[in-house]
């Protein structure tokens, strides 16, 4: 990875537009979790303390482009900015053509820019409207670096100077390590409704890892595809014969796709269902699988203590529900105790590491979902590609 870093750059008294991932869920208001706005922070701070003129933007939600809506504001998250600085931001509405001063060592926050028509098609137009607000562009929402559009890869293009921030770096060497030079054994676990989503995913990782972990409505797909019945559990089936030529390549070169040897059901997806603890051959035709079963889970927990690397994104069961849930706890604790590299992503997999209070076990925790498994897929970010390209320039 060769980009220019925002840290070795002189700020002092440079306009400095940093593109965030603000991105947080609100409700009335009010910001319900803050953890991408604390994962900015260190960039934002950065640059004030080094005495820039600091603008910040970021997306919110998916509001119509063009079009105001108060909903997706980034008031509540300048309100949580504010407050995590101890001091007033101010949050500048109609920002595209300029017509605003900001002092040295100050930070305004600029609107949501997906309410500026051209932004998500990376309009150049656009895109050379927010370079010439700045003299240095700093890229540190990895969130968004599997997209391009005007704030993340266009700007980048026109911007006298373009840098990844401290969050984007890390993020980079942190996913760089685990996949491009893993200690072995390699364990990725991925969890998820469907494997159309991640089938790209599983794919690439199945030519790298040593253990496939699969969780979920996808590894009902892959116990369908050893033979095993479902009953009614999301399952999809014209991707049986796919996961079955995925164990197969694996097996050859002496990986494993681990698959449930126990689960637990029930008869309809409610919080109030009673569990039912199965041998995964004793599943019947109206059972529904949503966790896997402690037999299963603590084969996975021996395999997550050997391994040298593990990637996790996404929960083995419909942890939401407790009596649902014992699967992503075990493999949650047993990540937590491990000595591998450990890195996660996702927002379900956020959820679950908090839910478990595994945060400061686990070695890296990404705040980016479809990024995370661009990266994992191997394809290039276009957001990461444009930085490498205006370093070489």
């Amino acid at each position: 990875m060769n980009v220019i870093k925002m840290t070795d750059l002189d700020l002092s008294g440079k306009r400095v537009l940093i593109r965030a991932d603000l991105n947080v869920p609100v409700a009335d208001g009010k910001v319900t979790s803050d953890a991408r706005i604390t994962a900015s922070m260190a960039t934002i701070e950065f640059a004030m303390k080094a005495g820039a003129k600091v603008m910040v933007t970021s997306h919110l939600g998916r509001p119509e482009e063009g079009v105001y809506s108060a909903e997706n504001s980034l008031q509540p998250v300048v309100d949580v900015i504010s407050a995590k600085l101890a001091k007033p931001v101010r949050l500048i509405k109609d920002w595209v053509d300029g017509g605003f001063d900001v002092a040295a060592g100050e930070l305004v926050v600029l609107e949501n820019c997906r309410f500026n028509k051209g932004e998500k098609k990376s309009n150049d137009e656009l895109s050379q409207k927010y370079a010439k607000l700045c003299d240095i562009f700093v890229m540190d929402a990895f969130g968004t670096a599997h997209r391009a559009e005007a704030s993340t890869h266009g700007v980048a293009k026109f911007a006298p100077v373009a840098a990844a921030g401290i969050l984007l770096v890390n993020e980079l060497e942190a996913l760089t390590k685990a996949l491009l030079s893993p200690a072995r054994p390699m364990v990725a676990i991925v969890g998820g409704s469907k494997v159309s989503t991640k089938l790209t995913v599983l794919e690439s990782l199945s030519e790298k890892v040593d253990q496939l972990v699969v969780g979920g409505g996808i590894a009902n797909t892959f116990l369908k595809a050893s033979g095993f019945e479902v009953g009614k559990s999301l399952c999809e089936d014209d991707l049986a014969p796919v996961a079955r030529t995925l164990m197969d390549k694996m097996s050859q070169r002496g990986a494993a796709v681990p698959v449930a040897v126990d689960v637990v059901c029930a008869k309809k997806f409610d919080a109030n269902e009673p569990a039912v603890k199965k041998d995964v051959a004793d599943v019947a035709a109206d059972d529904m699988i949503f966790d896997i079963g402690a037999k299963s889970a603590n084969e996975l927990a021996e395999i997550i203590k050997n391994a040298g690397t593990v990637v996790w994104n996404g929960p083995v069961g419909v942890f939401e529900f407790d009596q649902f849930g014992e699967g992503t706890k075990t493999i949650a604790h047993a990540i937590a105790n491990t000595n591998a590299f450990t890195l996660a992503g996702g927002g379900d997999t956020i959820a679950a590491i908090q839910k478990y209070g595994i945060e400061s076990k686990v070695d890296y925790i990404s705040t980016a979902g479809g990024a995370f498994l661009e990266f994992l897929e191997g394809k290039k970010l276009p957001a990461v590609e444009i930085l490498e390209l205006r370093a070489k320039s």
